[in-house]
């Protein structure tokens, strides 16, 4: 019978996740790669340059629960989706663009509290 090999990675090889800065930067990488996956790109299309703390989908769950939670408004989704297709946040400079910044901020602020808390955003 032969002997099975396990192979398992020495710590000085392992990465330590990068942590978001902020939850801007957690869901505008997010937004990336909802269009990658809107657009069937493979991981190996994009090499990571970071390894980060969390899967996309754990972004898209805390929003959701927030939603859930009554603590982010259909409005403050949409300004949410809006933003991240652009790349983008709201611009304070233009007077069309001032009530959804308001909204984008309510909105980070609340995510921002519970990816802190998930360890994905630094503190």
């Amino acid at each position: 019978m032969k002997k099975k090999l396990r192979y398992s990675l020495r710590l000085s090889e392992e990465r330590v996740p990068d942590l978001f800065h902020s939850a801007e930067e957690a869901w505008f990488w997010f937004m990336r790669c909802q269009s990658l996956r809107l657009n069937n790109a493979s991981s190996d299309d994009c090499p990571a340059q970071f390894v980060r703390p969390c899967e996309p989908d754990d972004i898209y769950c805390a929003v959701m629960r927030l939603h859930r939670e009554k603590m982010l408004a259909r409005r403050h989704l949409r300004v949410l989706a809006k933003s991240g297709l652009a790349e983008r946040p709201p611009d304070y400079r233009c007077e069309s663009e001032r009530e959804a910044l308001k909204l984008w901020q309510e909105a980070l602020e609340l995510l921002a509290e519970v990816l802190r808390k998930k360890g994905i955003v630094s503190p």
